[in-house]
Parts: C-alpha cells; sequence; structure tokens
C-alpha cells in the first residue's frame, strides 16, 4: 500500500513541473509510438527492424557506459535468429514474468560468451533494460523499472515495498506493484489526464492506460520534487526572510551616488560582491580580491549603518540574543556550507544587486592594490605584519590562508596517528618518499603535507618535478644548454630552488619529486647525494661544471613519490634509499575524512561500490602474486560534489580506470578477472 496523503503534493508538483518540461520528456510517449509502428517480430531481418523500432528511445536503452541496445543489435550480427527467439519468449505472456525475465537474462549472456569479438565483456541486458522492451511491448501494462527511480518512490510513498539492489525479478515485480497503485491515483485525477491528453501529439502513444504519465511521475518524483523540496528548505534558511527595506532600485542608484553614504571602499565592495555572482562569504571575497575578511565585513556592517541614517528605513531584525544586526539592509545571509570558505554567506538583495549593475563602477577597482592594505570602511589603516623589500616572496599572497594539521586531516584521508609518523619522519630525516598503490593520493598529499608543516597553503615555496628515465644532472643541478652559436651555462631546478631557499632561512621550502623511481638516481644526483642527508646540510661541495661550492639548505625538505604497482621498475637504488625514510600510505576508504566524504553523497550505489572496492583490495592483497602495494586507491572516488556523484562518472572510473587495471594485475587469469568484472559492472545493474 502507498500513502495516499504524501502522493498528494507529489501530484501538484508534477503539475507544475510539466508544462515547461514537456518538451524534454515527449519522446516516452513517442518512443512508444514508434516501436508500435515499426515492431514485427517475423521481420526479415530481425536485427534491423530492432534498430527501427528503437530508434526513438534514445538514453532509455543507452546511457552513460551502458548499451543494451547497441549490444542486442550486435548479437543480431552474430545470430539473427537466436536473437529474435530471446524476444519471443520475453513476450510470451503465457509464462511468469520472472522466469522470462532470468531466460532472457541467461540466454544474453551465452550470446556474449559465444560470439565475444575480444570488447563483449558486458551484455547490458539488466532489469531496466528488460522493462523497457516490455514497455515499449505492451505499454498498458508495464513500466520501465530503474532501481534509484522506485526506491525514490518507495521510500517517500510506499509502506511495505523497498526494492533492494540486486537486480532480481522480485524487485521489478514489487515495483510494479506499487506503481499499479500510483498509476490508479493518476489515471483518477481529471487534471493530469487532461493535461497530457491535450499536449500529446499525433506522433505519441494516447497512453490510455496512463501508464507512461506513471512512468514520468515516478521520473519527477525521484529527479526533481526531493531537489525541489531541498531548494525550499535552502531557501527558507537564508536571514532575515520576512524584513525589507523596501529600497527600490532607483534608491539605490541615488545612494550610490552619494560619496557620504557609499564611500570608496564601499564601492569596492558591492563591485567585488556582484562580481562574484552576488553572494559570497567574507573569506571568499577577501581571497579572491585581496584585503582582509574585517575590510567586507565591518565595512558593509558601516555602510548599512549610514544607509539606514540616509533613508530612515526600518531596523533589520535581531537574530543573536539582541545584537543589534545592520547587513541584512544590503543582504539576505545563511551558515555557509562544507564547500564554501568562511562560516556565513551574504547574498545582495536583488534591488541592490540590480543598481550595482546599473550604475558606473569602470573607477572603482575590482582588487586591492599591494600598496595598500584595505580595512573596515576606510575608517583606518593598520600596519602591516610583515616588513617587505624587493623580493616578490616577502609580498604578502591575498591567496595564501592559514593550513593547519586538521586541515590536513579534513582533505587527506588519513588517521591522526598516521599523519603524525609522516610528519616526524620528514622532520627528523629531511627526505622522505611516500610509496604506495595506485590512486592512494601521494602526490595530493605530499602537497598537502608542505601546507601543513609551513602553517600555510604558499606554494612559492613547494617546487614539483617528475622524474623519468632521460632525466639527468643537467636538467637538476647545473649544465650547458645550447645558445645561439654556443653553449650556456644553466642553473637547473634543482639548484635553483636550494638557492631560494638559502635566501629565506627561517622559512620552510619543500621539493617534491613524482615517480622518483623512474629517474637514475646516482646520474641525477651527482655529487649531491651526499649532501641531502640530514647530518650534511649546509655542508659545502664542488660542482662539477662551475666548480663553484654549493650546499643543500638546512630548511629544505624533499618529498619523492613512487608507485608500488609499477613492475616494470627496478628497485631503487640503495645509496639512495638509505638516505630517504620510506612511508607507505594506503587506501583510506576506513579513515574518519572518507567515511565523511562518503556520507555526504548518501548515495547507495556510491556505497555499494565502495564496498566493492574493499573486497577487491582484500583479494588483491591475499595474492601472492600482487599484495597490498597493489590495491586500489581512494582518490579514483574523490573530488566530486554531491551533485557530481552520479551513475556516468562511476561507471566511468569502473570502466576506463579499475577494470584495465585489474586486466593488467590479471591477464593470466581470466576467470578472476570476468569474475570482477560482473562484480564491479553489476553494482550498476538494477
Amino acid at each position: 500500500m502507498i500513502r495516499l496523503e504524501r502522493l498528494e503534493p507529489v501530484l501538484a508538483g508534477y503539475k507544475a513541473y510539466f508544462p515547461s518540461h514537456w518538451k524534454d520528456e515527449k519522446y516516452k510517449w513517442e518512443a512508444v509510438k514508434h516501436f508500435q509502428d515499426h515492431w514485427d517480430i517475423d521481420a526479415g531481418n530481425f536485427g534491423d527492424m530492432f534498430k527501427q523500432a528503437t530508434d526513438k528511445t534514445f538514453n532509455l536503452l543507452a546511457s552513460g557506459y551502458a548499451y543494451p541496445r547497441g549490444m542486442i543489435t550486435s548479437f543480431a550480427k552474430a545470430d539473427d535468429e537466436g536473437t529474435r527467439s530471446m524476444f519471443r519468449k520475453l513476450y510470451d505472456e503465457s509464462v511468469s514474468l520472472e522466469e522470462r525475465i532470468e531466460a532472457f537474462q541467461a540466454a544474453a549472456e551465452n550470446m556474449r560468451a559465444r560470439y565475444d569479438d575480444g570488447t563483449w565483456r558486458n551484455h547490458y541486458q539488466n532489469t531496466n533494460a528488460i522493462s523497457t522492451y516490455l514497455w515499449l511491448r505492451y505499454p498498458d501494462k508495464y513500466y520501465i523499472y530503474k532501481y534509484e527511480l522506485f526506491r525514490a518512490a518507495a521510500a517517500e510513498l510506499s509502506l511495505d515495498y523497498m526494492p533492494r539492489r540486486n537486480g532480481s525479478a522480485d524487485n521489478l515485480t514489487g515495483g510494479f506493484r506499487m506503481y499499479d497503485e500510483i498509476c490508479e491515483v493518476i489515471a483518477a485525477d481529471e487534471s493530469i489526464r487532461e493535461m497530457i491528453q491535450q499536449s500529446l501529439t499525433p506522433s505519441c502513444y494516447p497512453d490510455p492506460k496512463m501508464k507512461t504519465a506513471t512512468i514520468d511521475v515516478g521520473f519527477y518524483l525521484a529527479r526533481f520534487y526531493f531537489e525541489a523540496r531541498k531548494s525550499e528548505k535552502a531557501e527558507a534558511e537564508w536571514f532575515p526572510n520576512n524584513y525589507s527595506p523596501n529600497l527600490t532600485v532607483n534608491d539605490w542608484l541615488s545612494l550610490m551616488g552619494n560619496p557620504a553614504v557609499f564611500t570608496p571602499d564601499s564601492l569596492q565592495i558591492m563591485k567585488r560582491m556582484k562580481d562574484y555572482g552576488g553572494q559570497a562569504t567574507c573569506t571568499q571575497l577577501a581571497v579572491k580580491y585581496g584585503g582582509n575578511k574585517n575590510f567586507y565585513n565591518a565595512g558593509s556592517s558601516s555602510l548599512a549603518k549610514r544607509v539606514a541614517k540616509a533613508t530612515d528605513c526600518e531596523t533589520p531584525p535581531d537574530r543573536d540574543n539582541g545584537k543589534a544586526q545592520w547587513w541584512p539592509i544590503l543582504y539576505v545571509g545563511r551558515n555557509a556550507v562544507k564547500e564554501e570558505e568562511g562560516s556565513y554567506i551574504w547574498r545582495l538583495r536583488p534591488e541592490l544587486s540590480e543598481a550595482i549593475e546599473r550604475a558606473d563602477l569602470s573607477n572603482v577597482e575590482l582588487y586591492a592594490k599591494d600598496e595598500k592594505t584595505e580595512t573596515a570602511g576606510g575608517e583606518f589603516d593598520f600596519i602591516r605584519d610583515t616588513i617587505r623589500d624587493e623580493n616578490p616572496l616577502e609580498q604578502p599572497d591575498a591567496s595564501i590562508q592559514k593550513y593547519s594539521r586538521e586541515d590536513f586531516l579534513s582533505k587527506v584521508y588519513m588517521t591522526e596517528e598516521r599523519y603524525d609518523v609522516l610528519e616526524a619522519l620528514l622532520r627528523n630525516k629531511m627526505n622522505v618518499i611516500l610509496q604506495g598503490a595506485p590512486g592512494v593520493g601521494k602526490t595530493f598529499t605530499a602537497r598537502k603535507l608542505a601546507y601543513a608543516m609551513m602553517g600555510e597553503t604558499d606554494d612559492s615555496r613547494i617546487e614539483m618535478v617528475q622524474f623519468h628515465q632521460n632525466y639527468s644532472y643537467e636538467d637538476f643541478i647545473m649544465g650547458y644548454r645550447p645558445d645561439g652559436d654556443g653553449f650556456k651555462l644553466t642553473d637547473g631546478i634543482f639548484y635553483r630552488f636550494c638557492q631560494t631557499a638559502s635566501n629565506h632561512p627561517d622559512k620552510e621550502y619543500f621539493f617534491i619529486i613524482d615517480e622518483i623511481n623512474r629517474g637514475n638516481m646516482s646520474k641525477i644526483f651527482g655529487e649531491l647525494l651526499m649532501l641531502i642527508e640530514k647530518d650534511y646540510r649546509g655542508t659545502k661541495a664542488t660542482l662539477a661544471y662551475s666548480g663553484m661550492p654549493f650546499s643543500v639548505p638546512e630548511n629544505l625538505y624533499i618529498i619523492g613519490m613512487m608507485n608500488t604497482a609499477d613492475r616494470s621498475l627496478a628497485m631503487i637504488d640503495y645509496a639512495l634509499r638509505r638516505r630517504f625514510s620510506f612511508f607507505e600510505m594506503e587506501p583510506g576508504f576506513n579513515s574518519d575524512g572518507f567515511t565523511a566524504y562518503q556520507r555526504t553523497f548518501a548515495n547507495e550505489t556510491f556505497d555499494a561500490l565502495i564496498d566493492q572496492i574493499k573486497i577487491l583490495n582484500r583479494e588483491i592483497t591475499e595474492d601472492k602474486a600482487l599484495g597490498r602495494g597493489f590495491q586500489i586507491g581512494h582518490s579514483y572516488f574523490c573530488g566530486r560534489e554531491t551533485a557530481g556523484c552520479t551513475d556516468e562518472w562511476m561507471r566511468s572510473v569502473v570502466e576506463f580506470d579499475i577494470l584495465p587495471m585489474l586486466g593488467e594485475y590479471w591477464f593470466d587469469e581470466p576467470a578472476k578477472l570476468q569474475r570482477w568484472e560482473r562484480n564491479l559492472r553489476g553494482v550498476f545493474d538494477d
């Protein structure tokens, strides 16, 4: 049974949604009509007939990295009669639905295995595809079954049904019963029936039983209804939602022309807020345009007070236990979310936003000038913390932010204990190599470790190179390079960076080397191999080319990275090995950071995929030919926001990152490879 009281607001939302989206959803009704007009099970060439009959299905039978329609046409080219037989049996209504589904999938797998040309790793005939074939053939009886859509409908409406992610026919039949109840309500709703019937054209199936309309309502519920509710909730969080200074666009334009109200600093704040998109935190504005957070915070409050005095507008409401707040005259605000730098975000009032757009602010500076530190409302200046000289490295950079151990742990999926060990190793040895499986985030970790040890995100004190077989001492330290008709002695990247670090002994510098084991270490480092040791830092040696003394400074740390799954490489040179500490990095799927990241998605498919990867990593670890250094790293699944965690993205990671790697690992164990192909692709099967 479904909760009828919960279906009512869904249908109300659907009625509002339908007119503006009909052009996007009409193809469903057209797909059925086209199929009905062209389907002929006895056609001379079944494959050509099937291709033509399904020509209007578009993403219904081909989406992301699943191609059920394409595989059927390929099957028909290999065995036209066998493919025809598959559909003849699927459409035999005298046999139970469960039996037909299982028989169709078994026949598809047999066809794939029998005629595999080396690329047929998946037949893609899951319950979603099979239900689509059934709906196309019998549109007055069946629906399109898609797990995530049916689950969303069940979670919102159903009392006794919840699909399971196992691709079974039971899920499909249970979902159909739920949709039958929804369909009954829709069919009895005259306004929905009339709305759809008036929209249908001769190219559309008339949908007398409203089955396709029910599919469309389910799609709306899963994809738009929840988002609309979430958006309404988010909009309600803006403060204040029941106050306005009652100033028109012209009022604001007049005020902006009054220098006693809108000072030069006030105009800068408004121009930057508008340029940022109309809403931002003070931190975001400071990072992008310069100045400090207080310039925007106190500056906005001071401006709002002057506006209130000039217009005698209504005083904004209090929010913090009687503490007066003036900024609501200019903005509405809400707490910032995790992805937004800062703690509170402001949004320009519509009338003020339009006034800024109309005003001529071409003479207003968008970015802060280096020689002036902006402060609140232009009412005072303060002395810089740093005395600058002519060296550009000493110039304050607004993009540099404080960075702590906690910031590291929030970004890098590593336990606190492991971080403490890593930092201690680097401080003690001065040189460390991060080694681990593909995708554990070695490069990402190296840079964030440098930030954490510096206490700020100063990229000017970080240099990165990547070693390869042809990388040489001349590239790294010093050598002769072509210069016109002759050659010129040229400093290498490590030499230059060491000189920079030597000039600023009170600051820490970090030299990061990716793929450190791909280079010829002795050849690249030359006589500096000894000088990078902690005990020899600051000790001078004579360089081979210039004959000049040189030393590696004591404030320079070296971080190398090496991939333990690269079997083509020899063991790292022992002379270099003893000068580095080696830190093993492992997949961070079980870390607090990754768990929190995973929780933000609330995505069952993502959870199921990560569970499979964890199981896969256990098997790789136990494989005597591989071991833990060949595990799948967590970084393949990182860096996405909630909206970006789509089935298409996850499929792409599996198809183009994970499975090719497993193909290399188990090239001589096809049965094991095929089993994991089924396991990982099965995550996406309905």
